[in-house]
């Protein structure tokens, strides 16, 4: 049975939980979870981030565009409803090397600023999860330095983050 199967089934039988598909469903799923978790911190996933999150998938995880766009509407289905952070860290947290964590967390920072700036609600996330996955501050820092220069984004001394 192929992963989409399975993430189908997991919506088809609400008692089935993000633990029981296997390991590499279940970190695509739950890395897609917090970009999408991410996206929405503003109330809305905007244009440039849907795009941005289906990029990043499609390259992280060598996803043809169908299995993209399965694993990115698995994934909003997955968020509809209260956040469920826990539940998608800890699978990335036990499964991941620290440095596919920190890689996460880059991710992360690229889609909350895909619209160019940073709501409140989406700095108060990316801190929440770097500390769920066990991602030191400095890291977490320098993985946001890394994506405001790919993005052309100012960094440095008095430039929020």
């Amino acid at each position: 049975m192929t992963m989409w199967n399975r993430v189908r089934r997991l919506f088809e039988q609400p008692e089935r939980t993000l633990g029981e598909l296997s390991k590499p469903d279940k970190l695509h799923l739950a890395a897609a979870s917090l970009l999408v978790e991410a996206a929405r911190m503003d109330d809305t996933i905007s244009p440039e981030e849907r795009v941005r999150i289906h990029g990043m998938l499609q390259r992280k995880f060598d996803l043809s565009q169908e299995e993209t766009d399965e694993l990115l509407a698995s994934a909003e289905k997955m968020t509809e409803g209260p956040a469920q952070l826990y539940a998608f860290t800890s699978s990335l947290k036990d499964q991941c090397s620290y440095e596919e964590r920190v890689e996460i967390i880059e991710m992360l920072w690229e889609v909350v600023y895909a619209d160019g700036e940073l709501h409140h609600l989406e700095s108060s996330l990316l801190r929440r999860v770097g500390g769920l996955l066990y991602v030191s501050d400095r890291d977490r820092g320098e993985a946001l330095r890394r994506v405001k220069a790919r993005l052309g984004l100012p960094s440095g001394p008095g430039v929020p983050d």
